[in-house]
């Protein structure tokens, strides 16, 4: 079972910047995902999520027009091509039927207006005392509105 918790941090105007620059790079991603698949569905071939990964993460980041995608955390760019695979699979498994509940429409491509969050895996971030370490962000001051299960008291 997954568990999420949410808490309010306060980012200096630096690492704003930072945070920022990580949520466009991670839309990026998972709109290129879902173009990628797009695009191997209407050919007709078949395609894997690591080929997926691959063109849209390791292969992007060596082009000069996609070379800004290393200035962020990795775990970033990984969970949104994850992001958009889940997408994917909830949506062919609506039309299968396989998922329960009510139909899943195709996966749309996200915009820079709205909601704009990142997910990182443990890797991606630390508790360091009170505040939260983030990757190629820094540490993030937060507010700690309860604890959180597996963060050591301070």
């Amino acid at each position: 079972m997954l568990v999420r918790y949410r808490y309010r941090i306060d980012p200096t105007a630096a690492q704003r910047q930072a945070l920022a620059r990580a949520f466009g790079c991670a839309r990026v991603v998972y709109n290129d995902a879902l173009a990628e698949r797009r695009r191997a569905s209407q050919a007709g071939e078949p395609i894997s999520d690591t080929e997926v990964q691959r063109r849209v993460i390791t292969q992007a980041k060596r082009t000069p027009e996609r070379a800004w995608l290393a200035e962020v955390a990795s775990v970033a760019l990984v969970q949104a091509c994850q992001d958009a695979r889940r997408a994917y699979r909830n949506w062919f498994d609506s039309l299968t039927g396989k998922r329960n509940g009510r139909r899943v429409g195709r996966p749309r491509f996200r915009t820079k207006h709205g909601r704009q969050s990142i997910r990182l895996t443990r890797n991606g971030f630390a508790f360091r005392g009170a505040k939260l370490y983030v990757a190629k962000v820094g540490l993030v001051r937060v507010r700690w509105s309860r604890d959180c299960p597996r963060r050591r008291p301070v």
